[in-house]
């Protein structure tokens, strides 16, 4: 169920449920974000594949393909986590094509949890590679348990861009400048701290000092 001309071995699930996936992203999604969401796919699938995981690719492309539809202008009027509004998109999109709720769960939390660190790695591998992909597109992390002709390959076929990491930052800036309350507790603070100098970020020390 993969397209006939893998990247670095890993193909996309060919699947109508894997074509709609990409369309609605597509339609939705800035060329940055969609580039960036499709080469998760890769590196998650990549990674899945090097430590020997069991995964459902279509379930993990879904899951990529709709880990930040939540910073689109779509959600410009959410106060939710952009996380949570990818996941819960995910999650319609999904029941929509009658798939069963125990995958549309795994897929709702790949999503939800992949700016989560320390937990979606003892979770399903859909759930962890996502995560996975994301690190690695965003941050590098497992740069170089990647062999460079696979990292060239995808890079290749999605292109970051010179300017891909400022753009990166600027893209999660938009997605959550208007909902700052929703980036507590998670490292998404650093970004409105960065571009956002007037930014003051939550002290739980001194909500925990302050309770009733």
């Amino acid at each position: 169920m993969a397209t006939a001309t893998p990247i670095a071995g890993i193909g996309i699930p060919d699947s109508r449920l894997a074509r709609e996936a990409t369309q609605l992203v597509r339609d939705t999604e800035s060329d940055l974000l969609f580039h960036h969401s499709t080469r998760v796919y890769f590196w998650g699938a990549l990674v899945g594949t090097r430590k020997g995981l069991a995964f459902d690719p279509e379930l993990l492309y879904v899951a990529a393909m709709f880990h930040d539809i939540g910073l689109t202008p779509r959600y410009r009027d959410s106060q939710l986590r952009f996380e949570v509004d990818g996941a819960n998109a995910a999650r319609d999109f999904l029941r929509g094509h009658g798939i069963s709720e125990p995958d549309i769960e795994r897929v709702w939390a790949a999503v939800a949890l992949h700016t989560t660190p320390g937990i979606p790695e003892h979770m399903h591998p859909e759930i962890a590679l996502v995560q996975a992909g994301a690190a690695m597109d965003v941050v590098g992390r497992g740069y170089h348990e990647l062999a460079e002709e696979q990292r060239e390959a995808v890079m290749a076929a999605h292109p970051r861009g010179r300017g891909f990491k400022h753009e990166m930052i600027e893209a999660f800036y938009q997605g959550m400048k208007h909902r700052p309350d929703s980036t507590f507790g998670t490292f998404n603070d650093d970004i409105l701290a960065f571009k956002d100098p007037t930014f003051r970020r939550g002290d739980l020390c001194s909500i925990i000092l302050g309770s009733h």
